[in-house]
């Protein structure tokens, strides 16, 4: 089985191998329409959950390289081949985003309070 992307637990549940089959996935919204890619993941040193998928959207709303935290909570594995994401072009358009060679603290609460509130999530 190593050859194989993702593996089935004796459980049921399923592992990933983040730098091939999460990191570069497309990422959709409901309507299909194409949003961007799996750039990198933000794991809590604390608890080991992964806390944000750092996506971008530039082609999608012509942002360029901006970098955006989404909550990891806020994307669902369609099965096959991306993620989706409950989210519009207006609230994408309005994200809080980062330069790439700038990044925040990601281990800020205030900063998780507030990405998690905007996705309309739950923080952890």
């Amino acid at each position: 089985m190593p050859n194989e992307a993702a593996q089935t637990q004796r459980d049921g549940s399923r592992t990933s191998r983040v730098s091939r089959d999460i990191l570069g996935k497309r990422v959709r919204n409901l309507e299909g329409e194409d949003l961007g890619n799996i750039e990198e993941l933000v794991v809590d040193e604390v608890t080991g959950r992964i806390t944000y998928a750092i996506l971008t959207f530039g082609g999608f709303l012509s942002m360029g390289d901006k970098l955006f935290a989404v909550p990891w909570v806020s994307l669902t594995f369609d099965g096959s081949d991306a993620y989706v994401m409950k989210a519009n072009k207006e609230l994408l358009k309005n994200a809080p985003g980062f330069e790439p060679n700038n990044w925040p603290d990601m281990s800020d609460p205030t900063r998780r309070s507030e990405i998690y509130k905007y996705y309309q999530e739950k923080p952890f």
